[in-house]
């Protein structure tokens, strides 16, 4: 364990510093570029000299990418994302994020599902609809981490910023419950499809998630209230973060709901009743901290990832096709909620524009799609195929981004 984490904080650190010292890109673009295009070089040299990079790939198969995003490393990274959200701009905006994130997610699905399975049938490759479904549910919800860590980087109109990194920190968790739900009609047969089952599990995830997240918050608010002490304050948060996600995954609530609730009442209540100046600032700083150096690992991973892709130019070329239809998909599961909630909206064409295009997909979709190997029909193409998605998505979209706020 100690050897895996020498590796990867130190090919991190590295990475982080060719970026910063020449390419001078968003940390999230820069040190993901250079980990594919080090995926990709490996890819080649091992069709020559296997044998030179065999420890590195027997170093990756023996990690389990999946679990920890999911188990790991998502609960700091939405703590450290909702900490610094301004809850008074996000109740203004509630019914549009709501909407994005529910009645979106499950558009965005329905879509890029039936989409997928006329394609790969299309292309050749026979499938059934639920995998397909699944594949949709993984792909369909914004990443909070891509999204935040790139649109930071920005100017952006704040009511727009609101909705975006909202929607982005809420519909993850929706999302990951929804290809919950779809997984267990897979693996659970004609049973699993009842009204009463689906509303069971989306009872448990949501509403305890959010449960859990609220309570927990809370605890975290009075404790840090009764001291000041920033040191343990520090802590406290820490324990909020951990503790927190371990509770919702014993009672099978979503974690993520969960720290994105926690981290919006200690971002918000606690720093403006429970902590001092010096406090919110150690707080805000070490969180950054954590978010950045998370964020920084976690691409490099994504990147390094590659290596083991299953090669077939035909996945490619289905996840090329995939790239435009989910964008398509984006587009329309915004149109309902937009035109709702934004009847006053002056720049209506561009604002939808920017939601689509802003709208990145990153390491938690990787993290499900990879959680299917082995275990679904076709897993290898949709992993590739979200590879393709998720690659685009942050190195054509994220770089691309600033040309289009330049127009506000």
């Amino acid at each position: 364990m100690l050897d895996f984490f020498a590796i990867l904080i130190s090919i991190s650190a590295i990475f982080g510093f060719i970026n910063h010292k020449w390419l001078k890109l968003p940390t999230t673009i820069g040190v993901m570029l250079i980990s594919v295009i080090l995926g990709i070089s490996l890819k080649l040299i091992e069709q020559f000299s296997p044998e030179q990079v065999s420890p590195l790939r027997n170093f990756l198969t023996g990690f389990d990418f999946s679990a920890f995003v999911l188990d790991f490393i998502l609960c700091f990274l939405l703590f450290a994302g909702a900490l610094h959200v301004n809850i008074t701009e996000l109740k203004g905006a509630k019914a549009t994020v709501i909407s994005y994130a529910t009645i979106g997610v499950l558009i965005s699905t329905l879509i890029i599902g039936f989409g997928t399975y006329i394609i790969l049938n299309w292309f050749g490759i026979h499938s059934t609809l639920i995998p397909c479904l699944l594949f949709g549910a993984l792909i369909s919800p914004t990443d909070p981490i891509a999204v935040i860590g790139i649109l930071s980087k920005y100017t952006i109109p704040k009511k727009l910023k609101t909705e975006i990194i909202g929607e982005s920190l809420f519909n993850d968790g929706v999302g990951v419950v929804v290809f919950a739900v779809i997984y267990s009609i897979l693996t659970g047969g004609p049973q699993a499809l009842s009204f009463s089952n689906i509303f069971q599990i989306f009872t448990i995830e949501v509403v305890g998630g959010l449960a859990v997240g609220w309570a927990i918050g809370y605890l975290g608010y009075f404790l840090m209230k009764s001291i000041d002490h920033y040191q343990t304050e520090i802590l406290v948060t820490l324990a909020v973060v951990t503790g927190g996600y371990a509770i919702a995954s014993r009672f099978h609530a979503s974690g993520p709901l969960a720290m994105v609730v926690a981290g919006l009442i200690i971002g918000n209540k606690g720093k403006a009743h429970a902590m001092s100046d010096v406090t919110a600032e150690y707080v805000d700083k070490f969180w950054e901290l954590i978010d950045e150096i998370c964020n920084t690992i976690l691409f490099v991973l994504m990147g390094l990832e590659i290596f083991l892709l299953p090669y077939g130019i035909t996945y490619v070329l289905v996840g090329c096709v995939l790239i435009i239809l989910s964008l398509t998909a984006r587009y329309i599961s915004l149109l309902p909620a937009f035109f709702i909630f934004n009847k006053k909206e002056q720049n209506k064409s561009l604002s939808l524009s920017v939601l689509t295009w802003g709208g990145l997909r990153g390491g938690i979709s990787i993290a499900l799609a990879l959680s299917l190997a082995n275990k679904v029909e076709n897993s290898n193409v949709f992993i590739v195929c979200t590879y393709c998605i998720v690659l685009f998505s942050i190195l054509v979209q994220g770089l691309t981004i600033k040309k289009l706020l330049a127009k506000f």
